[in-house]
Parts: C-alpha cells; sequence; structure tokens
C-alpha cells in the first residue's frame, strides 16, 4: 500500500484509479484497509476543492419533475390530491 495526500487533481484521478482496482475488496483485508483510507482521502479533498452547499428546495423539485417528464399542471393536481378543496 502506497498512500499518498491527494494534493492535485492529478493526484485525485489516480486515487479514483487505485480505488477502481480495490473497491470489491474483501472486508479485513490490506487491499480494504486501503479502499477505506482512499475514499476517506478523496471526500476531504473534493469537500475542500469542489464544496457543495445545500440544494435550493425549490430547484431540486424542478429538478425532479424534469427527470420524470412532469410538468406545474401535474404538480397542481397532485396538491389537490394532497389538499383537496373545501368541501369536496
Amino acid at each position: 500500500m502506497n498512500i499518498k495526500p491527494i494534493r492535485s487533481d492529478d493526484d485525485l484521478r489516480a486515487a479514483f484509479k487505485r480505488l477502481e482496482r480495490v473497491f470489491q475488496a474483501q472486508e479485513g483485508t490490506p487491499a480494504a484497509d486501503e479502499m477505506e483510507i482512499l475514499v476517506t482521502l478523496i471526500e476531504a479533498y473534493e469537500h475542500k476543492h469542489f464544496p457543495m452547499g445545500p440544494a435550493d428546495p425549490v430547484e431540486a423539485i424542478k429538478f425532479r419533475m424534469e427527470q420524470q417528464g412532469l410538468t406545474p399542471k401535474d404538480l397542481a393536481l397532485f396538491n389537490y390530491q394532497i389538499f383537496p378543496a373545501p368541501g369536496v
């Protein structure tokens, strides 16, 4: 096992390449230990260099609607089914 800090995008690519080789390692083996360390290093690098804030709830709903081919009209129908008009 030859693990180094990830300091650049090239280091990140090399870490991912190595991770692909040890990803299915059997638990308790040196390869599994290496996999856990690589995952930790990759996550730390990505959090530092590619920060992601919380998703905007409205944008998340729009994105999901787009994925499912839904329109605002479909959402209105869904809303009506959950919260029917008074007296209905």
